[in-house]
């Protein structure tokens, strides 16, 4: 056999736009074959419909248009083959996880999926039924043998493959980005090489979708466990893979490192590239920002700008009484600085308008949280009126913790269409607005290192009412991520009064979670699809049985 050169296409599909989704594979399918003189290209996961379809699946309608695109690519792909991937068969009979190869306009295999997740964020034994069999197709010379994505996690489907006869093994993958999953791929592949003997091609897609996010980071590995090829992260692209037999008959692949970049700098593309086809596949002409001179909403302005754009985006400060002369001139320069759109708009009147309003109401009763809360909503619904009359997106700028504990609220900070920090903890804030400095500096030093606050009365700060954030991130992840109980946290040395207080915020906001807006997924265990908890429930951290 001659070498073949096989392109690992590291797509951004958006999920439903099956035509569009076509237009994608056809064109860079022939740019593979003119630029790369290519032989094969291998596309993610679900390719056609985009991952994850979800509810679309159930449509019978999605899948007359994934048959017509499969139609349309035999057609119209010339000159190279493609393994696309796409649903197949009936709405709520077999329907079928599917990877179909398509040369010389015809369809020359399809594999049905083994392995589907149904934990965390994935629920696809909701939608499919697994496939048994092994396919095994000779592609020009090579028997290759197709896998996707949950398999590569499982002995089975890899193994069933060589045992077909495969000498290469292809992986197609939705896989969502998460801190440290890159390490858990690594080894999940390299553990089937070792059992197969096999080299392994791991094509990942590249995207924002809701809440998740895909980094590519697709990799090729040799017979021996070692990787050959990566794609960077979180970039659209073709890259290709020479393929050939050694003076012993093995299947050896070949290909271009990318260089491999360090955590912070990952989480923050993630962000960066989710914010940003969330934006663009949902066609807003815009963000708007509250602008409060904290370190939450100077993060998610500079991710902002560099999503989409400064001359995209609308930052506005609203001040009140409690509002400090830092705050108001940190976020000016900040603004200034990314030279985004920036207004200053005084709540003053319009809280002073509420107050009066309730004052009959209100009669007798001491000042307190209320009167916080109407501040926040005031900002809310200035916020909403500029998205609904230019049409812009408002983002929300909370973070993770502030999430867990509830320290928001409903229709005042919480109000918009997309929460960017959503998974991001308060001590990952402040690593992340440093790491993004270490790119150009944006973010004013002062809003780093000055003691967080909701400016909402006097003298204000937040570990008034909140643990260290140190300590209460701690306790959160162990918590939520991990499902530790009261007893192992105390256990662990955490005081007892300070984690049963952080446990009883956790589980009295479910209700606020509930009404937030989508965020991007960076962690084992984000808010949303990810975490299912019950608003109403009498499980407690005193509700004990003796």
């Amino acid at each position: 056999m001659n070498d073949l050169t096989l392109v690992m296409g590291q797509i951004n599909p958006v999920v439903g736009d099956v035509a569009g989704n076509v237009i994608k594979i056809i064109t860079s399918a022939h740019q593979a074959r003119d630029e790369f003189d290519a032989d094969l290209v291998i596309y993610p996961e679900l390719t056609l419909t985009g991952y994850p379809p979800e509810d679309l699946l159930l449509r019978p309608g999605l899948l007359k248009r994934v048959s017509k695109a499969l139609d349309t690519l035999q057609k119209h792909v010339q000159g190279i083959a493609i393994i696309v991937g796409h649903p197949d068969g009936e709405v709520r009979k077999e329907l079928y996880n599917a990877a179909t190869l398509i040369d010389n306009g015809k369809r020359v295999a399809t594999y049905f999926k083994h392995k589907l997740p149904n934990y965390s964020v994935f629920d696809e034994k909701r939608y499919f039924v697994e496939g048994k069999e092994a396919c095994v197709v000779d592609f020009r010379g090579i028997k290759i043998g197709l896998t996707l994505c949950e398999d590569i996690w499982f002995t089975e489907p890899a193994c069933q493959a060589a045992d077909s006869g495969a000498e290469l093994i292809i992986n197609l993958n939705a896989s969502p980005f998460r801190s440290g999953k890159w390490q858990q791929r690594k080894a999940e592949v390299k553990k089937r090489v070792l059992e197969t003997g096999l080299p392994i091609i791991y094509v990942n897609q590249v995207g924002g979708q809701d809440e998740l996010v895909f980094d590519g980071s697709s990799f090729a590995m040799d017979n021996h466990g070692q990787k050959v090829a990566r794609a960077p992260a979180f970039e659209n692209g073709l890259y290709p893979l020479t393929v050939k037999r050694d003076d012993k008959g093995l299947i050896q692949v070949y290909g271009d490192m990318a260089v491999k970049e360090k955590e912070l700098a990952m989480i923050y593309k993630a962000l960066k590239t989710g914010l940003r086809d969330y934006i663009e596949k949902n066609h807003f002409p815009g963000v708007v920002i509250g602008l409060s001179g904290g370190i939450d909403s100077a993060l998610t302005l500079a991710l902002a700008v560099d999503a989409i754009g400064a001359d995209k985006v609308h930052a506005v400060m609203m001040p009140t009484r409690y509002t400090a002369q830092i705050s108001l001139d940190d976020a000016k320069t900040m603004a200034e600085g990314l030279n985004v759109q920036y207004s200053v708009m005084s709540i003053e009147p319009v809280f002073n308008s509420f107050l009066d309003t309730l004052a009959d109401s209100f009669a007798g009763l001491p000042v307190d949280t209320t009167e916080e809360n109407i501040q926040a909503r005031c900002r809310g619904i200035i916020l909403m009126a500029l998205s609904n009359k230019t049409g812009s997106m408002v983002l929300a700028t909370g973070n993770k913790s502030e999430m867990a504990v509830g320290y928001s609220t409903l229709y005042g900070d919480m109000a918009g269409g997309y929460s960017p920090l959503k998974d991001v903890y308060k001590t990952v804030v402040y690593q992340l607005s440093h790491y993004r400095n270490t790119l150009s500096s944006v973010i004013p030093e002062r809003i780093i290192t000055r003691p967080p606050s909701a400016e909402l009365a006097a003298d204000q700060l937040d570990q008034d009412s909140l643990p260290p954030y140190d300590i209460l991130d701690k306790i959160l992840e162990r918590y939520i991520a991990d499902d530790s109980c009261f007893e192992d946290l105390v256990a662990e040395g955490y005081d007892a009064e300070e984690v049963a207080r952080v446990i009883k915020m956790v589980d009295r906001n479910e209700y606020k979670r509930r009404q937030a807006p989508p965020g991007i997924r960076i962690s084992s265990r984000a808010f949303g699809r990810d975490r299912r908890y019950p608003i109403t429930s009498g499980y407690t951290v005193t509700s004990t049985i003796e």
